[in-house]
C-alpha cells in the first residue's frame, strides 16, 4: 500500500528529474513526413544536414506536424481530410495521445503550439456550416480540447504563430470541401479566400483580402519572420489559361505585395505553389512548384531572385544562408546562391512539408 510519504518522495523525485528537450532526441532541425518503398509510413526528424534523427511509424499517410517550443513532441497530422493527429515522444518514439476531431469536422493537416506550449491550434473544416474553425488542446490536460474558435473564413489550411507573439496567423483557403466529394471544390464560383490574424481572446485583429480578381487564388502555406512579415503560397483554382500571382508578402497594417517570376518560369509552375519558407538569414523567401520541378526565390520585397530546378520538389525550411528541400524522389538538399546541393538521399518519398523546429 502506497503510503502518504511514499507519495509525496515519488511527486519531490518526479518533480526534480530534469524536463526533456528536443536535445533528447537527436536535437532535429526538422520534421518531415515520407513514404516508404514497402507502403510504411513515418514522420523523421532530421539534422540540419539531412540526417535521420528518428523515425517514428504512422498508420497513414502525412501532412506536415506542429513541433512543442521546448519539449520533444511533435503532432503529426494526416493528410486532409484526415480526422485524426497523433501527439508523438520523439525522444522515445511512444505515441502519447490520439486527437480525434469532432464529428462533423476534419483537421487540414496543419497545427500551431502557443508561446508556452500549452495549447494546440488546429485547423479545421465543419462541414455542415462551411466555415473554418481553430480546434483548441490543452497540453497539460492530456490534450483536452478546451475549445475552438471561428478561423475567419472557408477552408483554414494552415495556422502559425507569429515568432516572439502569441498572435495567429491563419490562411483561409476559401475553398469549401466536404468529405462525401473527397477534395472537390464546391464554391468555385463564389471563393473567398484571406489571411487572418487572431489575437490571443481569439479575436480577428486583422484580414486580408486579395482584389475581386484572385478570388480563386487559394491562399494555403504560410512562413513568418522575427519582425512579423508573412509570406503565403497560393494555389489558383481558376481557369488555367491566366497565371496569377503564386507569392504573397504581408506586414500587419499594410498592402501586400504580390509577387510573380518572369512570365516562362511562372508558366511552368502550372498554377501552384506547394510549400513556402523564409531563407535561414531572413533576406530571401522561396516558394516550391512540384508540378513545375523548381523552386522559385525571391527578396523580402517581393523581386525576383531566380529559380533552381528539382524533380517533384516540395518541402522547404531555412537553411544557413538559404534554404533546405526535400522532394519526392528522397532527396534532401541544401539552397544557398541560387545552387542546390545534395545533402542526403533516402529510399522514401517526401511528404510536401518541411518543419522547422525554432
Amino acid at each position: 500500500m502506497t503510503t502518504r510519504r511514499g507519495l509525496l518522495a515519488t511527486l519531490l523525485a518526479a518533480s526534480a528529474m530534469p524536463a526533456l528537450t528536443w536535445a533528447d532526441a537527436g536535437s532535429p532541425a526538422f520534421l518531415a513526413a515520407a513514404a516508404e518503398p514497402d507502403g510504411a509510413y513515418a514522420l523523421f526528424g532530421l539534422s540540419a544536414d539531412g540526417q535521420d534523427r528518428f523515425r517514428i511509424p504512422l498508420p497513414t499517410r502525412g501532412h506536415a506536424a506542429a513541433a512543442h517550443p521546448t519539449a520533444p513532441e511533435a503532432v503529426a497530422f494526416a493528410r486532409r481530410p484526415g480526422t485524426f493527429a497523433l501527439v508523438i515522444d520523439c525522444a522515445n518514439g511512444r505515441v502519447l495521445h490520439r486527437l480525434d476531431s469532432p464529428a462533423g469536422r476534419h483537421f487540414y493537416g496543419h497545427g500551431a503550439f502557443s508561446g508556452d506550449g500549452d495549447l494546440l491550434f488546429t485547423t479545421e473544416n465543419d462541414y455542415g456550416t462551411g466555415q473554418g474553425v481553430i480546434g483548441i488542446w490543452q497540453r497539460s490536460a492530456a490534450y483536452r480540447r478546451i475549445g475552438e474558435r471561428p478561423s475567419g473564413g472557408i477552408g483554414p489550411h494552415e495556422v502559425l504563430r507569429l515568432p516572439g507573439s502569441d498572435m495567429l496567423v491563419v490562411a483561409n483557403g476559401g475553398t469549401l470541401t466536404h468529405p462525401d466529394s473527397d477534395r472537390t471544390i464546391l464554391n468555385l464560383a463564389t471563393m473567398q479566400p484571406n489571411l487572418a490574424y487572431l489575437d490571443p481572446d481569439g479575436q480577428i485583429a486583422e484580414m486580408l483580402h486579395l482584389a475581386p480578381a484572385l478570388h480563386q487564388n487559394s491562399i494555403r502555406h504560410l512562413a513568418a519572420g522575427p519582425g512579423g512579415q508573412v509570406a503565403f503560397a497560393l494555389q489558383w483554382e481558376g481557369e488555367a489559361a491566366q497565371f496569377p500571382p503564386l507569392l504573397g508578402l504581408h506586414q500587419r497594417g499594410q498592402p501586400p505585395v504580390l509577387a510573380m517570376a518572369p512570365a516562362a518560369v511562372h508558366r511552368r509552375m502550372d498554377n501552384y505553389a506547394g510549400s513556402v519558407s523564409l531563407s535561414g538569414d531572413g533576406r530571401k523567401v522561396a516558394i516550391t512548384s512540384p508540378r513545375g520541378g523548381l523552386v522559385c526565390i525571391f527578396g523580402m520585397d517581393g523581386t525576383y531572385a531566380g529559380m533552381v530546378e528539382r524533380q517533384d520538389v516540395c518541402g522547404i525550411g531555412p537553411g544557413p544562408g538559404g534554404f533546405v528541400t526535400t522532394d519526392g524522389l528522397g532527396g534532401i538538399l541544401a539552397l544557398r546562391d541560387g545552387q542546390l546541393a545534395p545533402l542526403a538521399l533516402r529510399p522514401r518519398a517526401w511528404d510536401n512539408h518541411l518543419v522547422a523546429l525554432t
